[in-house]
């Protein structure tokens, strides 16, 4: 059996890919993420997912690599992580009470060939209180997630609908990947 590695420092995506009960290792990508707000959302992440899993394949031609890339989307703007605290507030007063899409696409290199594939769930957030939204950023969760919110912990609280696949939201579509690496395996 070849060795898988994850291609990713997220805790979230160590979980779920644990989930499937396959051994793995964890090598990060040193790639730098930038986000092209020309490329439609669900290019973007398989671009950045691919980016990041050849990085690492070069160091491992011999492993089946899988990397990943969240965005958050709302009116056609792309958000990512958070640059500050003020970045979040925005990011967080733009979702209160409206409905925005988190596209998350992942790539698996396995000799030399990409498969690239992305799943979008849309989410509709509460009503938030100016209070509420700072209260959140004090706590520190959305600093290092996609859309400042973080739909696994407290920022999970101010979703009020899901439409799509819950764990892609979290970071990595497991069922999707399930299926693809059965193929692989």
């Amino acid at each position: 059996m070849k060795k898988l590695i994850l291609a990713s420092a997220s805790p979230r995506r160590k979980e779920l890919l644990s989930m499937l009960n396959i051994p793995f290792v964890i090598e990060t990508s040193q790639v730098e993420e930038v986000m092209d707000q020309n490329l439609d959302s669900s290019e973007l992440v398989m671009k950045l997912a691919e980016e990041k899993a050849i990085d690492v394949y070069k160091k491992f031609p011999d492993a089946i690599i899988i990397g990943a890339d969240t965005i958050v989307t709302y009116n056609d703007k792309k958000l990512g992580k958070p640059s500050s605290k003020e970045d979040a507030f925005s990011m967080l007063r733009m979702l209160s009470g409206n409905t925005h899409e988190v596209f998350t696409g992942v790539s698996i290199v396995h000799e030399g060939k990409c498969t690239n594939f992305f799943q979008c769930t849309k989410i509709t957030f509460s009503e938030l209180s100016d209070q509420e939204i700072l209260d959140y950023i004090e706590s520190k969760e959305p600093m290092d997630k996609a859309g400042s919110y973080g739909i696994q912990g407290f920022g999970g609280t101010f979703v009020e609908k899901i439409d799509g696949d819950y764990f892609s939201v979290v970071g990595l579509p497991i069922n999707k990947v399930k299926k693809k690496l059965s193929e692989l395996y």
